[in-house]
């Protein structure tokens, strides 16, 4: 894939800098709410306009000094790396507040680096940033841009100004689009941040075991076999009652969004758990039979599991067969790196069952070969199907063309997928039907 020009948004906490990257940003969205330390890991998102690509990253709060608490430094670092691989700065200043200690600080970092800079001066839709901007501008930056994030006032003059001081412009290509979404979904310290880390070999997510520690999606894109991957690792999800906060709703609101964008889910469970909880559960269900997105079981922490626990945890399954025969299962190890090199290309076989295409004719000689052996009767009136043809994709979606439409009911659907199940290797990937009356 392209190595697109980096644009890098910066500055102190809480003075919009999500704000901005979300108005800009098409596909992801970053956390933004008024009190500090929301963002911690860096967010990205490839942004195209007027033929111009760009890569555009979302940092947390940058400062000289080091923070006490480990996350707020790993946060820090990460700012600081951000900063140091940009080709263009966007310096975001609080247009109420004025010119901080912290604002002339960070703009010593910016000095001392040598890259290119705008100076973005947030809330211009208030009167004080309007009074202050003068005040802002004796830091000295040629470039500069007095904005709204909240309310887009300006973003054209700012899309303007990264255009015309980017090192050079690209002009997207098809082969660049992403074919495949994947997302890591699961409780909070299963070790979905430590799964992303290890399939890109390096620290791309914060990794602690205090639980939370992800708040929001970050994405990143692999090439593997010539398909465009991207990767989303994504904040716990806890049951609804143990939700707390402005935060965490979000949070799990991110996640529920993240799950919808995608293609193929991975569900992290921690093994030495020795089983799976409703919540998991839940999670597996709602992904694969209402939203209809491949998924993989990641059993994680295998090098926490003893052959007893092991035991426990077939034993927790049993009861689920129903789904679980239907999804493939990998165990591994982050710690010990156990079959973390099988799980891209396992990625990569469901992605091609899940955009597998049908020969309708072919489908209907299955169905109507068993139905002649096996009729589905609806008040002793046999079930009828006339045609069969796939509409889509990526979920695979079967249309049936049938006598009465409301006699093809969830265990009706449920024989016509086993059907397809026993013919074809649909592992990992669900079936969706669609019902209709044959026209009189």
């Amino acid at each position: 894939m392209k190595k697109y020009p980096s644009v890098v948004i910066i500055g102190r906490m809480n003075v919009g800098k999500s704000t901005l990257f979300n108005r800009l940003s098409r596909c992801v969205k970053s956390m933004a709410l008024d009190f500090e330390g929301v963002t911690r890991d860096t967010l990205s998102d490839v942004i195209s306009i007027d033929n111009t690509t760009f890569l555009l990253t979302d940092t947390a709060g940058i400062s000289h000094k080091k923070h006490q608490d480990p996350l707020a430094e790993a946060s820090r670092k990460k700012a600081i790396e951000a900063l140091d691989s940009a080709d263009l700065l966007l310096f975001v200043i609080d247009g109420v507040a004025g010119i901080t200690v912290e604002d002339r600080e960070i703009s010593s970092i910016i000095r001392a680096s040598g890259k290119k800079t705008i100076l973005v001066i947030n809330k211009a839709d208030t009167k004080a940033a309007l009074e202050n901007q003068y005040e802002c501008l004796q830091l000295g930056y040629k470039e500069y841009v007095l904005l709204s994030a909240e309310h887009g006032l300006h973003i054209n003059t700012l899309l303007d100004l990264i255009i015309k001081e980017l090192p050079e412009k690209k002009i997207v290509s098809e082969d660049e689009n992403v074919s495949c979404r994947v997302t890591l979904l699961g409780k909070p310290n299963v070790g979905k941040s430590s799964i992303l880390n290890a399939i890109l070999s390096k620290e791309r997510a914060i990794v602690s075991p205090i639980a939370g520690t992800t708040r929001e999606p970050i994405v990143e894109n692999i090439t593997f076999y010539n398909e465009n991957i991207m990767l989303a690792d994504t904040a716990g999800v806890r049951k609804k009652s143990a939700v707390s906060g402005d935060l965490e709703s979000m949070m799990v609101k991110s996640t529920m969004q993240s799950l919808k964008n995608s293609d193929i889910v991975l569900l992290v469970i921690d093994g030495s758990e020795h089983k799976i909880s409703d919540q998991e559960l839940k999670l597996a269900f709602y992904a694969f039979t209402q939203q209809y997105k491949a998924l993989i079981l990641v059993m994680n922490k295998q090098d926490l599991v003893t052959e007893l626990s092991k035991k426990d945890l077939e034993f927790s399954l049993d009861a689920y067969k129903h789904l679980v025969d239907k999804v493939p299962l990998i165990s591994l190890s982050c710690k010990t790196n156990k079959n973390i090199g099988k799980l891209v290309p396992l990625v990569n076989e469901v992605w091609k069952r899940y955009t597998q295409k049908f020969d309708g004719l072919l489908l209907y000689r299955l169905f109507h070969a068993k139905l002649q052996k096996t009729p589905l009767m609806h008040a002793r009136m046999p079930l009828i199907v006339y045609e069969v043809y796939q509409i889509k994709t990526r979920p695979i979606t079967i249309c049936l063309v049938v006598n009465e439409s409301e006699w093809f009911g969830e265990s009706q659907l449920a024989f016509f997928e086993n059907l397809m199940r026993a013919e074809y290797d649909l592992q990992g990937v669900p079936v969706k039907f669609i019902v209709r009356k044959r026209n009189p």
